[in-house]
Parts: structure tokens; sequence; C-alpha cells
């Protein structure tokens, strides 16, 4: 598993968001959640890479968002098997 670290960046009542959340947990990831609405610094970052959309996950410097966000692409960038 990755030892670097995981933030998601999401959004109340997105329900994406909540299932991306509930992944991480059942695969035993630690993350940081952080709220956009709620967080202006993390949603400058987020916005300073044009980003539009959540939920958001960050693992080192690696951002995925959108259609990049699949269960797939997740694994292997979190070392999961």
């Amino acid at each position: 598993m990755s030892d670097k670290a995981v933030t998601v960046y999401s959004t109340p009542l997105c329900q994406p968001c909540e299932q991306l959340k509930g992944y991480l947990r059942a695969h035993d990831v630690e993350f940081v959640a952080k709220d956009l609405m709620m967080d202006e610094e993390a949603a400058a970052f987020i916005d300073s890479h044009n980003i539009r959309s959540s939920p958001v996950l960050q693992v080192g410097d690696v951002l995925l968002y959108g259609p990049d966000l699949g269960p797939e692409t997740v694994d292997e960038l979190l070392g999961l098997d």
C-alpha cells in the first residue's frame, strides 16, 4: 500500500464523494477529508488546478478526478491488490 499522504476533497451531499470515502475505508486506507465548501485553502488549491468537480483524490502529488477516478486507477495509485 502507498505510504504517500491521501486526501479526499469533497462537497456536502455528494454521493460520489461518499462512495469514494467508503471505498477507501473498506480498503483500510487512511485519508484526510477536506470539505471544499468550508475549507477555503483546499478550494483554492483545487481551483488552481482548474478542477471543477468533486470528489478529487490526492495521493502524494497526483490528483485524480472525474472519469480518471475509477476503482482500477485508484487501486493502482494506492498499491492495493
